[in-house]
């Protein structure tokens, strides 16, 4: 079975002279476990619009995504947003981290009515393993760049996702945080999940490749 199955995405805003903008003109893809997938695209080509549609936070036009064989547009969007929990990770360029929460409460963040015993020691084990056991008290103001992402990373982790969408992860990082980034979802696929990451960068590796442009995905292996 896919993780991820995406076909005929349709996603259209309305422009800033009221013309419509499409930004997905009929995206249809397939991932499976244990791959690591790269959409490259230019800013405005319909990355992010993608990533938010096939991770359940973004009603398309018209099309059907499933994950895991289950259709996220036709649940509730109660029942869709406990599916993507306990489904899906979200990494994003800016981390969105809360900035009054510790390192340790925003990898908690999404679970927090719900944390236990066993939840804190996965998160403080994931923190462990990314370096970032010295830092499970401090905000997310005392950190650098390649921590918050770090911590953004096992925040998306901490549930086991099957699915991991990544949004220009490495955009704001440096070579070395960049690398070591790219190392842990690696990892990640190594163990059986699935990534889909969408950047400009042209040199990302990754066992498949997309090109997407002007809402148009085509692949990208050859």
């Amino acid at each position: 079975m896919d993780v991820l199955r995406v076909e005929s995405l349709v996603k259209s805003f309305d422009g800033r002279r009221k013309d419509t903008v499409t930004a997905l003109g009929g995206v249809s893809l397939q991932i499976e476990s244990g791959c690591f997938n790269v959409i490259q695209g230019a800013s405005g080509s319909g990355k992010t619009t993608l990533l938010l549609g096939a991770g359940g936070l973004l009603q398309p036009d018209t099309g059907t995504v499933h994950v895991l064989g289950e259709d996220l547009y036709s649940m509730s969007s109660e029942t869709r947003a406990r599916f993507r929990a306990a489904n899906i990770g979200f990494v994003f360029q800016q981390f969105h981290l809360i900035p009054y929460l510790t390192v340790l409460e925003n990898v908690l963040a999404p679970t927090l009515a719900l944390s236990g015993q066993a939840v804190r020691h996965r998160a403080a084990e994931l923190l462990e393993s990314f370096g970032m056991s010295h830092r499970l008290d401090h905000a997310p103001a005392e950190l650098s760049t390649g921590e918050r992402q770090r911590v953004a990373l096992a925040r998306a982790l901490l549930n086991s996702p099957a699915l991991l969408l990544a949004d220009e992860p490495t955009g704001n990082l440096d070579e070395k945080n960049a690398a070591a980034v790219l190392q842990y979802l690696r990892a990640f696929t190594a163990d059986g999940g699935a990534v889909l990451l969408a950047t400009h960068d042209s040199t990302m590796p990754a066992d498949e490749r997309f090109l997407l442009a002007d809402g148009v995905l085509t692949d990208g292996n050859s």
